[in-house]
């Protein structure tokens, strides 16, 4: 998608540890314009795999998966990272890998709000080794519910995600596939 390419090339840093900070116009600055385009061209992309709900991880996720869902006319549901005294005491939990903070964290959802009738459709911000993404098919499995399709703002298809999600046999979708950061140079496929 250009309009995001673009973005991502005039406002995109590249850091170290191969990370690529986005969080002016993605996940702490939201671009709620840009983010809008994107729900638009993932609901476009999507529109015919019969999807029932939108799931995402907290918290970089939501505005992407918030625009979709509202282009699709489906609920969106996040996976948060901490459990809430509201949510009830049996929950769908994993693990994941945070590139960002280096660390492990929870993904939990409610059975409240994902059952095994869905079909899901999973959007995030970013597709990079799949560990978040896996995650949260393992979330929507443990529910009961199946995996419609996969849709990325931004693929680092150099990390390898895309081939660790091969085996789900799924539509997976990125706005922006990134071939290669080398030297701060950002280059797309």
């Amino acid at each position: 998608m250009k309009e995001l390419k673009d973005r991502i090339l005039r406002d995109g840093q590249v850091l170290d540890n191969g990370i690529l900070k986005v969080d002016g116009f993605v996940n702490h600055q939201v671009d709620a314009a840009l983010m809008d385009s994107c729900g638009k061209e993932f609901a476009r992309r999507f529109a015919n795999v019969g999807a029932t709900k939108v799931l995402t991880a907290e918290i970089s996720g939501i505005a992407p998966a918030l625009t979709t869902a509202f282009h699709l006319g489906l609920p969106v549901v996040y996976a948060r990272k901490t459990k809430p005294v509201t949510m009830p005491d049996q929950v769908y939990l994993t693990l994941a890998p945070s590139h960002t903070k280096g660390r492990m964290v929870e993904l939990i959802v409610s059975p409240e709000y994902l059952t095994g009738k869905e079909k899901v459709l999973i959007i995030d911000d970013f597709l990079a080794s799949g560990a978040t993404i896996l995650g949260l098919v393992r979330l929507a499995e443990a529910a009961g519910a199946k995996v419609v399709g996969i849709g990325t703002l931004i693929e680092k298809a150099f990390e390898g995600g895309r081939d660790a999600l091969k085996y789900l046999n799924l539509p997976v979708e990125s706005l922006a596939r990134i071939a290669s950061m080398d030297g701060g140079k950002i280059t797309f496929q």
